[in-house]
């Protein structure tokens, strides 16, 4: 994934899955795969949710549980620090 920077971001139309992927990490799931989504929320912010592989990409944005760690955020969405900045925690 290339690098995620403040103006591609401001690009995205609000509420918006940017990127998406299957992953399997202990600091997010005990054990087993997840799927993982980024969406850009209603303004200039954006947050990574995440539950079982099997779920769909629309569960995980409506149900899913949402990602806390910073090293594991950047590792899923490589980002500048302004657009880390820009994360909704």
């Amino acid at each position: 994934m290339v690098m995620l920077d403040i103006q591609v971001l401001e690009a995205i139309p609000a509420h918006t899955v940017f990127a998406t992927d299957v992953f399997d990490d202990p600091r997010l799931y005990g054990k087993g795969k997840v799927r993982w989504v980024a969406i850009k929320g209603g303004v200039v912010d954006w947050a990574i949710y995440y539950h079982k592989e099997e779920k769909s990409i629309e569960f995980i944005c409506q149900e899913g549980d949402k990602c806390f760690t910073k090293e594991v955020i950047k590792e899923l969405v490589p980002c500048t620090d302004e657009v880390f900045k820009k994360y909704r925690y």
